[in-house]
């Protein structure tokens, strides 16, 4: 049995910091996993830019409830779910997440969590498992399941690397220059084909 892993911020979701950062016109918060690889540094230098203006989680969230799912998402995620058993492997956070997973249609989400004040500061990031989108392929392989990934970012690696069968979707040149190998999605027609072995 095949099992699809996808991530979900520039595949499946508008980047939630990006929006955020274009909201508020802090332009440094528009750094994302596609800029830097080490997922903490990055996380460190957000949590930083969000004490130094104040920023609250109910503010981001605020903003998160006005995005929607990427054009053709919906429509992608039920071809493939009728075919595929599905799991969102994400570095977001489920206080982040959710609202745009009701968008999606429910699927089965694996991330992190926040701790927030009762001012709703953000005070620490909970990772899941470090490293946990390589970790949930590998124990997912045990369990005797082929797995097909498909991320856009340096954080999806750890993923791709591990899965049976990888893609990217819609990468920046950067990757698809350090990885001649991995194959190249641009829309979810092509990452459809892909999944399905066309």
């Amino acid at each position: 049995m095949q099992v699809v892993c996808l991530d979900l911020e520039g595949v499946l979701i508008p980047e939630i910091w990006i929006a955020f950062a274009e909201k508020t016109q802090v332009l440094e918060l528009k750094r994302t996993t596609r800029d830097e690889p080490d997922y903490k540094k990055l996380m460190d230098y957000r949590l930083d830019i969000l004490d130094k203006n104040g920023f609250t989680l109910p503010q981001i969230q605020e903003v998160i409830e006005t995005l929607e799912p990427l054009p053709g998402a919906v429509e992608f995620l039920k071809k493939l779910r009728a075919s595929h058993e599905l799991i969102i492997l994400s570095d977001t956070f489920r206080e982040f997440a959710l609202p745009l997973i009701n968008k999606l249609g429910h699927p089965t989400l694996f991330c992190h969590e926040l701790q927030v004040s009762e001012s709703g500061r953000i005070e620490e990031v909970k990772l899941r498992l470090a490293d946990h989108k390589r970790k949930t392929v590998q124990y997912l392989q045990k369990l005797n399941f082929e797995v097909i990934a498909s991320g856009d970012s340096y954080n999806d690696l750890g993923m791709l690397l591990a899965a049976n069968r990888c893609s990217f979707f819609n990468p920046p040149t950067s990757l698809t220059v350090e990885y001649p190998d991995i194959e190249v999605a641009r829309n979810y027609d092509s990452l459809y084909q892909f999944v399905q072995g066309i």
